[in-house]
């Protein structure tokens, strides 16, 4: 079986020179050139596996390389060499489609690294466990998928854009696992949950002994993430002196613990999302406009279930079935009438919403159909509750994202059915009648407790 092949792309006979005896070191074929003309014979004459280039030619620009690559080649990898902190230039390249990059002086480790990651992409799945969970067959949603397939391969940060229940994470997600990182851990943080004293502590780690409570050493989330993907999900949360640590921490490449003396190299690859509108925060002053271009290399918009109605009955169908077993419950149709509003439903809370009024509609519906009655739309439209009932407490979770009143209704909820069951001797059929609820719905509930562990 033949090696793999690279071509090396650099006006300096040292440098090239460098990068051929580490190149060949890793079993590779390799080809040199000291300038674009010298490249696009090459690449016209053969193939190849991987191709470095410098950013500065005698004959032209490395970015008109990479756009060359692109258009002839779109599949073959190619890692640019910057000077040493000279991010915009890099930055640019990858928007162009590059893989990613190396800085001069070249660290012989990181290289290999990178190398070894581009020849693996072409040996990566087209499909994964999250991307297959992204349903549809809607034009936006093809075009989305292509998309995840093709940022998969690079190593390029990514900020993922969309409303609240859309999906932001499991794009991330299928990313990551379509991406040479996959074997690598993928490490999702809510920006918006971390308490803001603790949040360097949580990001770059702590010694032991630095702070109260720092009772042993501790790493941050870039260190846990490492040779991965760390996802930032709803990063426009961060306050304004965590961007400033933050951005420091993904131009150095390195992150220093609290109570540390020196700084930890670390690669990631970084990947964020949020529902807000980063521009416009940007343009106000309340999110940094460096960070920003940092995240937004490469920008996907995951779209609203609304743009795409025609996703609807299919995601119905997937979801109703995975929400029967996880009752061991058969599957109820749902009546045309309802299925006809849920696809003109306007969706606010996207497919988060639309699983949420099929889990209720699954727990009252009888005679194994769901009717439009049993959706209960009204009440999830409603933008100001009236009653404060069950439901609008659940309306109040959904609008507020309120976690801990979804869990306190959980408790209560299953308390009662507790007590019920107790009275009744665990005689489910009895209980369910004294509940007023439907033998389907009561086991439903209780498998959603974790509480259906008998049968009648």
């Amino acid at each position: 079986m033949p090696n793999m092949r690279a071509l090396i792309i650099d006006d300096e006979p040292d440098i090239r020179e460098l990068l051929e005896i580490t190149l060949s070191r890793m079993a590779l074929d390799v080809d040199s050139a000291a300038n674009i003309r010298e490249a696009k014979n090459y690449l016209d004459s053969c193939s190849y596996d991987i191709c470095l280039t410098d950013m500065k030619l005698p004959d032209g620009d490395g970015l008109d390389l990479v756009r060359h690559i692109q258009k002839s080649q779109s599949a073959l990898p190619v890692a640019v060499i910057t000077a040493h902190g000279n991010m915009d230039i890099a930055i640019e390249a990858m928007k162009a489609g590059a893989f990613d990059f190396v800085s001069k002086p070249i660290n012989l480790p990181s290289l290999r690294e990178l190398v070894s990651s581009a020849l693996s992409a072409s040996k990566l799945p087209e499909t994964s466990k999250s991307s297959a969970k992204i349903m549809g067959s809607s034009p936006l949603i093809i075009k989305l998928k292509k998309t995840i397939q093709k940022v998969a391969r690079s190593q390029a940060p990514i900020y993922i854009s969309g409303e609240s229940g859309s999906g932001k994470e499991l794009v991330a997600r299928s990313i990551h696992e379509l991406g040479p990182r996959a074997s690598a851990p993928f490490v999702a943080v809510n920006c918006g949950a971390i308490p803001k004293e603790l949040m360097e502590s949580e990001f770059f780690g702590h010694k032991k002994g630095t702070f109260t409570g720092a009772g042993q050493d501790k790493l941050g989330l870039f260190q846990a993430a490492e040779g991965g993907t760390l996802f930032l999900d709803e990063v426009a949360d961060l306050p304004l002196d965590m961007q400033v640590k933050l951005l420091r921490a993904i131009q150095e490449k390195a992150v220093r613990p609290i109570g540390a003396p020196t700084e930890v190299a670390t690669n990631v690859r970084i990947l964020s999302a949020t529902h807000k509108n980063l521009e416009k925060l940007v343009n106000q002053g309340d999110f940094r406009q460096d960070l920003f271009y940092r995240l937004n290399v490469i920008q996907m918009n995951v779209p609203a279930l609304r743009d795409r109605k025609e996703d609807i009955p299919e995601l119905i169908n997937t979801l109703l079935t995975r929400i029967a077993t996880a009752c061991d419950l058969e599957k109820p149709r749902i009546h045309p009438n309802a299925q006809q509003r849920l696809i003109e439903y306007p969706y606010p809370g996207n497919i988060r919403e639309l699983e949420n009024i099929l889990e209720r509609a699954f727990t009252l519906c009888d005679e194994d159909e769901i009717t439009d009655l049993d959706l209960q739309l009204e009440h999830s439209a409603e933008p100001e509750p009236k009653n404060e009932n069950v439901r609008t407490a659940g309306h109040f979770h959904a609008s507020q994202n309120h976690a801990s009143i979804d869990d306190y209704l959980a408790e209560v909820e299953k308390e009662i059915i507790c007590e019920t069951l107790e009275k009744t001797r665990w005689n489910k059929t009895m209980a369910a009648k004294k509940l007023g609820v439907s033998f389907r719905s009561l086991r439903y509930r209780l498998a959603k407790l974790g509480l259906d562990d008998s049968d009648d």
